[in-house]
Order: structure tokens, then sequence, then C-alpha cells
């Protein structure tokens, strides 16, 4: 694996992990799951799909915007 190559998020990626490995997903988190994600204890176990189901949202959207980001 190359070592420039960038990590790619998942459906299975914890929502904490992700704001913690990319400065811009805390935005892209908060316009789909609002600002409450942010003081919710479960940021560090719940994955990105239980965040988006429980948000009644597609998860393939919030993940091609994570995707996309530059860092």
């Amino acid at each position: 694996m190359e070592a420039t190559m960038k990590k790619k998020f998942t459906k299975d990626s914890v929502i904490g992990d992700v704001v913690k490995e990319s400065a811009s997903a805390r935005q892209v988190i908060e316009k789909h799951f609002g600002n409450g994600c942010f003081t919710c204890p479960g940021i560090n176990m719940e994955s990105l799909s239980f965040g988006a189901m429980m948000h009644n949202m597609d998860p393939e959207k919030i993940l091609k915007e994570l995707n996309e980001l530059e860092g």
C-alpha cells in the first residue's frame, strides 16, 4: 500500500475517530447530524452508519462527502 494514499472512511468508521483524523470532517458531521454529536458520549463508539440511521440519513451520501475532504 502506498504511503501517500488517503485513508477512506467506511460505514463502520467511528464518528469520533473520523473527526480526529480529519479536521474538515467536523463540518460534514455537524451538517448531517447536528452539533449535539460532539457532546454525546456515543461519538466514541457509534459508527457513521449508526449515526446515519439515527438521523434518518443516507450513509453513502455522508461517506461521499467525508471521503472527498482534503484533510
